[in-house]
């Protein structure tokens, strides 16, 4: 590789990591790179805390194709009551264990019976793996689409998308 085509490489990467790494704060000017943003300035403009929204077109390797958005009050958000609370914790209780996150990922990626999913190594004993798919059932990221047979429901895999990245590194 020329050393010319490595600094232009190296300039790439460089400019994508400060994108992605830019710190949160006012409002940019750049509408062509911060669309999102100024998209939500004048639903956030109606209300007095802001207003917090994501989305999302996802593909997944089975050809379904996903699009959702949501938009939320920032102010209703804070103000969640203890019943809100307690909903919220088991759903983010539910992704805090790595072999539920594996699962679900694996339920994306198309291995979608128990039997797929309990061939595949790392997940522990079937009655663990029962035990985790349960968890997910409960806290509504996964559904029973048949026996033995599990999906990600459609309003959830946006979201889901949503919150692994913003976890991620």
């Amino acid at each position: 590789m020329d050393d010319a085509r490595l600094t232009r490489i190296e300039e790439r990467l460089t400019a994508l990591e400060q994108q992605r790494s830019q710190p949160p704060g006012p409002v940019p000017p750049d509408r062509e790179r911060f669309w999102l943003l100024h998209g939500l300035a004048a639903e956030a403009a109606e209300l007095p805390g802001g207003a917090v929204a994501y989305g999302g077109q996802v593909r997944l390797p089975g050809g379904e194709e996903y699009a959702w958005q949501r938009t939320h009050d920032a102010d209703g958000l804070r103000a969640a009551g203890p019943d809100d609370d307690g909903t919220l914790a088991t759903a983010l209780s539910a992704l805090g264990h790595p072999v539920r996150l594996r699962l679900l990922r694996e339920v994306l990626g198309g291995h979608t019976t128990t039997a797929a999913l309990a061939a595949l190594p790392g997940l522990g004993t079937t009655g663990q793996l029962h035990h985790h798919l349960r968890q997910l059932t409960a806290a509504g990221w996964l559904r029973t689409a048949g026996r033995g047979t599990y999906a990600v429901p459609a309003e959830r895999v946006v979201p889901l998308h949503v919150v692994l990245a913003a976890v991620a590194p």
